[in-house]
């Protein structure tokens, strides 16, 4: 048995619980190494995991939740490809890139997926679980003789391997480049492709704009446009579909499988229909997020998506998640007449350049409204409108004795203290109750950094952040701009659970705006389907049911969705397919009768 023991040290607090720790071990005066201390490590513990006896003690006793000990088989310790350090996150096996088949990586955050990207670009040099001393190139080699990564880490080592790495936070490109994105565009070109990556990317209208002032989505693309204009032999992409939306996402998907059949290309993406339409080939990634992570054997795309969403993996005998996703085989039935919560009026807003028409509608209690859209259509500026952020030029809000919980489209890591104080603050006296802590805290699982500082969580972190807060308020209508950018497939599912929860429980309303169909058929009681020319005018129209909205939007994008037959998960059709003339033909975009 393997064990795996893993001290996160931004949790431990080793001066407030005076090394307390070292008593919990039950074996500590046989074995007084077990747990032991490094005065170089500012006196945090060190877990012999040689001599760990497993039984879990600690783990349950640390106030911080900081300990992590996991039992393995012994014989995948043979299969380690990189440890960060001592007690810290360990990752087995790698994915083969392969020139033939497009490869996707599919599995929770904080589960290896970037390691593993690090590891193929060669940021990472892989350690093969040996810390202490870590192997040479030759010795990584060597190791993985016989196998694929045999040749492919002996070219990159010797530099006759180039590979090209599109990062997971495009938001953090401003603070490493500036510079007009056409001129950026062209010194990065490599292969006189510019003009192609920017008329399919949809970058026309940006080249003249600084870095720094890109939208997320502008970024996204710009990310990915850059990456693909590198004559590069291995081509990894890090969640390309990041504030995306649905047609956006189709493009991208069409450029980067541009290259598959002359390069190497493997994607890490949580967007299931994304991954469905970008990869030939897929390795589902498992294990414990933040303690450890295990790449399966390689898979068909719909037998590897189907093993993830099932929660089984037939070669291995390893189930991964307690029950299976399940997907709406047809839309949810009309929903009941509900008493009305909030009314608006026709409307208007206008920028310079841009123009946006509100419908006068309505929502009632209990009611989720999703908002889908192409991206610069309206769907942020009318949101912030509902906040009480901007104010109509034509038209009124009326939102008396309404209070208004807001969570923007992008995040700032702003607040000087710890996820507890913040939620604290947000909840007030329910931040104690056990009803919070099982509505709010565990599904979004924010325990283990609940004495992180804002400030230093990772973009998921920060994410599950932003929604809990948002949803501790005590308010009658919640505002969610784009609540899935940087969370993997179980977490958007447990968002969309816990924001109907409080609408339908609590009489509360909310308005959610998302890119993910997926994600959003699992939130949305009615679609708000928002048309017009991107950048220049749009039109919000009133809420409809959700096979009316699913088609109205997936018409004006062009683009079907069939039922896989064994999960009944949604997928992309090939443009042009049989499947494809006849749904259009049909009407039916999305549901299939």
């Amino acid at each position: 048995m393997v064990r795996v023991a893993v001290l996160d040290v931004e949790r431990c607090k080793p001066k407030k619980c005076r090394l307390e720790c070292r008593n919990y071990c039950p074996q500590v005066r046989m074995r007084l190494d077990v747990v032991k201390f490094d005065p170089e490590e500012d006196d945090y513990p060190v877990i012999v995991e040689a001599l760990c006896p497993g039984c879990g003690i600690c783990v349950k006793k640390c106030p911080f939740n900081a300990i992590s000990i996991v039992n393995l088989p012994d014989e995948l310790e043979k299969d380690c490809s990189h440890r960060y350090g001592v007690n810290a996150f360990k990752l087995y096996r790698l994915p083969i890139p392969s020139v033939e088949k497009m490869t996707g990586l599919i599995g929770r955050n904080g589960i290896g997926k970037t390691t593993a990207l690090r590891v193929l670009v060669g940021d990472i040099r892989p350690n093969l679980g040996n810390v202490d001393k870590p192997p040479s190139w030759d010795d990584v080699v060597s190791y993985y003789r016989g196998s694929t990564l045999q040749d492919y880490f002996k070219r990159l080592s010797k530099g006759e391997l180039k590979a090209v790495y599109k990062p997971q936070h495009v938001d953090a490109i401003p603070k490493v480049v500036s510079g007009k994105v056409g001129d950026l565009l062209d010194r990065a070109d490599e292969k006189g492709k510019t003009d192609w990556a920017v008329e399919l990317l949809q970058l026309r209208g940006v080249l003249d704009r600084d870095v720094g002032v890109l939208s997320g989505g502008e970024l996204q693309r710009f990310a990915i446009a850059t990456a693909l204009l590198k004559d590069s032999d291995v081509y990894l992409f890090d969640e390309p579909s990041s504030y995306l939306d649905v047609f956006q996402r189709v493009n991208a998907a069409r450029a980067i499988r541009s290259l598959v059949g002359e390069k190497m290309v493997v994607v890490a993406e949580h967007d299931l229909a994304m991954l469905d339409y970008l990869s030939d080939q897929v390795y589902v990634l498992y294990g414990e997020p933040e303690v450890y992570g295990i790449i399966s054997h390689v898979h068909s795309v719909r037998e590897g998506v189907n093993m993830y969403i099932q929660g089984f993996i037939p070669d291995e005998n390893m189930r991964i998640r307690k029950k299976p996703i399940e997907f709406h085989v047809k839309p949810p039935t009309k929903p009941t007449k509900l008493p009305t919560l909030f009314k608006w009026r026709k409307a208007a807003k206008s920028y310079s350049g841009f123009k946006l028409d509100i419908d006068a509608s309505s929502i009632g209690e209990g009611e989720v409204v999703g908002i889908l859209g192409p991206n610069g259509i309206g769907k942020t500026t009318f949101i912030k409108l509902l906040a009480g952020v901007e104010e109509p030029d034509k038209g009124k809000f009326k939102k008396e004795k309404l209070t208004i919980s807001y969570k923007p489209q992008y995040l700032k890591a702003e607040y000087k203290g710890t996820v507890k104080s913040l939620l604290r603050k947000a909840a007030g006296k329910k931040y104690r109750t056990k009803i919070f802590k099982s509505k709010i805290i565990e599904p979004l699982n924010l325990t283990r950094v609940l004495d992180k500082d804002v400030r230093e969580l990772s973009g998921g972190e920060l994410q599950r952040t932003a929604i809990a807060t948002c949803l501790s308020r005590d308010a009658v209508i919640y505002l969610l701009d784009e609540p899935s950018a940087y969370l993997d497939v179980e977490e958007r599912l447990s968002v969309a659970k816990i924001i109907r929860s409080i609408a339908k429980s609590e009489g509360k309303a909310a308005f959610v705006v998302e890119h993910d169909i997926i994600a959003q058929d699992f939130i949305a009681d009615r679609l708000m389907v928002f048309a017009g020319d991107p950048g220049s005018q749009g039109v919000a129209s009133k809420p409809v049911s959700l096979r009316e909205g699913m088609n109205r939007f997936l018409e004006v994008m062009g683009i079907t969705f069939r039922r896989d037959a064994v999960t009944r998960r949604p997928r992309v059709n090939k443009e042009g397919s049989k499947l494809d003339r006849a749904q259009k033909g049909a009407g039916e975009y999305y549901y299939v009768k």
